[in-house]
């Protein structure tokens, strides 16, 4: 073999070494620009008992969103409470404090709350229309003290935008009457006038944040692969070292046998 043929076969094992773990960072790379993870604790707002936590992944011009909800108010004129649910856009990305109770009611509506939290991205249904124009869907909303709901929905560039940037609020409405001011139990919900202000104030609110990314279990990566009896990137490597390691003998043996002439 000539020695310009003897350089390249390195060579080659070398680019059989690399590209697996290229090719490797390149398709996770992918996945992760087009799956995100966010999260929220919703905390009870307006004096409620009421709350849990909301999820919600995306991928591509999807997201799965998961909310739980416990201590809500369980019964609204004799019948299990239903509960809107929002995730709101377009505001500074927090839920909205007491101060912002513009009236003096003792109780801070969706309409007060706006500039903080946004106006509705998505209403969270359990069943048909997802948009703005479900707000007040009161007949298609979770019902009870306590809840857990999950549905994939559309959301569009301004919902990821909202997302990624830290101002996606999500609020969950109904409140106890009796919990409310004389003042407040004589309005009604500014979306839905046949309905009384109770069922359109927030009860929890939380702010959705990327998720944590997992721990990796077992030892830390080192970036050295370890040969393995399968198929794959490690039989490659595997394959790869032994073709340097008989490079090598056939070389040092060729050296020999010339030394010897």
């Amino acid at each position: 073999m000539k020695k310009s043929a003897l350089l390249a076969v390195p060579t080659l094992a070398l680019a059989t070494l690399t590209l697996p773990a290229t090719a490797a960072h390149a398709n996770g790379a992918h996945a992760a620009a087009d799956s995100m993870s966010f999260h929220s604790e919703l905390a009870p707002v307006n004096n409620s008992t009421a709350a849990g936590h909301a999820v919600v992944e995306v991928t591509g011009q999807e997201a799965t969103v998961t909310v739980d909800v416990a201590g809500a108010p369980a019964l609204f004129q004799g019948a299990p409470y239903p509960h809107a649910q929002h995730i709101h856009i377009g505001g500074q990305g927090v839920c909205a404090p007491p101060t912002a109770d513009a009236d003096g009611d003792g109780a801070v509506s969706s309409m007060e709350g706006e500039p903080w939290t946004g106006g509705i991205g998505a209403s969270l249904t359990t069943s048909g229309d997802t948009t703005p124009a479900s707000a007040v869907a009161v007949d298609r909303f979770p019902a009870g003290d306590a809840y857990s709901y999950q549905r994939t929905i559309p959301v569009d560039a301004a919902m990821v935008a909202a997302l990624q940037n830290g101002t996606a609020v999500v609020n969950v409405h109904g409140a106890d009457p009796a919990t409310l001011s004389a003042a407040a139990q004589a309005k009604v919900n500014p979306m839905a006038p046949e309905l009384p202000l109770a069922s359109d104030i927030p009860v929890a609110c939380g702010v959705l944040a990327p998720a944590q990314m997992p721990v990796p279990e077992g030892p830390a990566d080192t970036g050295v692969e370890t040969a393995g009896t399968g198929s794959g990137t490690n039989g490659i490597v595997g394959a790869a070292v032994l073709g340097l390691l008989a490079l090598g003998a056939a070389v040092g043996l060729r050296r020999r046998v010339a030394g010897g002439r």
